[in-house]
């Protein structure tokens, strides 16, 4: 069975199999930071356990020579805290209203804080600096594809349909990487990291064994939305806050099952990753029923 399984579901990859219409957003339980919402369903799918690490996407690169957004603009975001005092010396500009984002020249994947540091030594956590396009050539790659955003809510909701985490209701400080302190200067590191943690820090979030949905890392999905307001371009969606994000909200996002907001497809920091997703037939099913019924 397992080896019959591996052929159609992939190493690091779980099948999704929605059981029920999701009710899509915030219900009136908690509705207090999003009202919106409609109810949905989805096709059976496949999807990463985890977001795509530094160790993956390297691989990548090395067998397609693949250059990523932010080395083609040669600068990227990234969080004040994890930049050097010779480097802030250089850096004139910062994001009005979010003074803690630092256009940092020579920041990109392979050097998440900018010059002088290195994917090397954090090869299980995420990758990061990823952009939208970023994100669609590796997934393509793969023969997978970014996952929508109701595929990654049922995901993410675990087969449950109203609750705050991917658990439940009830915050676990040592299940998600989130900011806890006085943001932007100080982090507790109460739940045990920083900036960026490694993609099995904590246990799975859910019953469908799934890591890090919530906090560490924004993960793009293939939803419009919205425009842009400046450029007109189109945003596509990012799911699941990261981690300067908090439990309340009361600074930046506020982190649950229903956390998104919008960027443009060049759009990248060193917050934003993202996970694969994938098509899986009925014929496909049929046979992993088949098999497993013969054991």
């Amino acid at each position: 069975f397992l080896e019959s399984a591996s052929k159609i579901i992939p190493d690091g990859m779980v099948l999704i199999q929605p059981q029920h219409k999701l009710i899509f957003g915030r219900t009136r339980a908690n509705e207090h930071t999003r009202t919106d919402w409609k109810k949905t369903t989805v096709q059976p799918f496949l999807i990463d356990t985890s977001p795509v690490t530094n160790k993956a996407f390297a691989l990548f690169v090395k067998e397609t020579k693949f250059v990523s957004e932010a080395e083609k603009f040669q600068w990227s975001f990234v969080f004040e805290m994890f930049v050097t005092k010779e480097i802030k010396k250089k850096i004139k500009d910062s994001v009005k209203g979010a003074e803690w984002w630092l256009p940092v020249e020579g920041a990109y994947w392979g050097a998440p804080s900018g010059p002088g540091s290195s994917y090397k030594t954090k090869l299980e956590h995420p990758v990061v600096h990823m952009s939208y396009n970023d994100a669609y050539a590796y997934c393509e790659h793969r023969g997978a594809r970014l996952a929508t955003e109701e595929e990654w809510e049922f995901a993410v909701r675990g087969g449950m349909r109203d609750q705050l985490y991917p658990w439940g209701n009830a915050y676990e400080r040592r299940r998600m990487n989130i900011w806890e302190g006085k943001f932007p200067k100080e982090n507790t590191a109460k739940d045990g990291y920083i900036g960026v943690a490694p993609v099995t820090a904590f246990k799975p979030q859910n019953e469908f064994g799934l890591y890090d949905m919530v906090g560490n890392v924004w993960e793009w999905t293939s939803n419009i939305f919205g425009v842009d307001r400046q450029t007109k371009m189109p945003q596509y969606t990012l799911r699941g806050g990261s981690y300067i994000d908090s439990i309340a909200g009361q600074f930046n996002h506020q982190a649950d099952v229903t956390t998104r907001m919008g960027n443009t497809a060049d759009a990248g920091s060193d917050n934003i990753g993202f996970r694969c997703a994938k098509d899986i037939s009925a014929k496909e099913i049929a046979q992993l029923q088949a098999t497993k019924s013969e054991l």
